[in-house]
């Protein structure tokens, strides 16, 4: 099933959702001590492995870790090919002060605020379907 490229119709349409617990990013040579169901997200640089876990699992594994998020999903299915919705979305958490990393996955995109600015993003990114 193909994602929506209008962006019109994708802003009306974010639904964003808040998931439960607080997120950390991590950058790691080998992540072979982690298992693969306590990783979110991973992606592989020159300098290192950086992986998405929650800061529970991080914790428990002694990682460090300079910032803690909480991770909203877009719930509107989103194409990989669609143009403008990253932009619309920094854009308008800009105009907040607040800084958000940004992972596009198959069907959603999924933002990561500062825990401090959760409730503000929610309220921001609900205003573009007018909730």
């Amino acid at each position: 099933m193909a994602g929506e490229t209008d962006l019109n119709l994708l802003l009306k349409s974010l639904r964003p959702s808040l998931n439960a617990g607080c997120y950390v990013f991590i950058s790691l040579k080998d992540i072979d001590q982690i298992p693969r169901k306590d990783i979110l997200f991973e992606f592989k640089e020159a300098e290192g492995i950086t992986v998405i876990l929650t800061k529970e699992k991080a914790d428990e594994f002694n990682f460090r870790y300079e910032y803690i998020s909480s991770w909203i999903t877009l719930t509107v299915h989103s194409a990989l090919d669609a143009v403008g919705l990253t932009a619309a979305v920094a854009n308008a958490l800009t105009k907040y002060n607040i800084s958000c990393n940004v992972v596009a996955a198959y069907f959603h995109d999924h933002i990561f605020v500062s825990t401090k600015d959760t409730d503000r993003a929610m309220q921001v990114l609900g205003e573009f379907s007018g909730k």
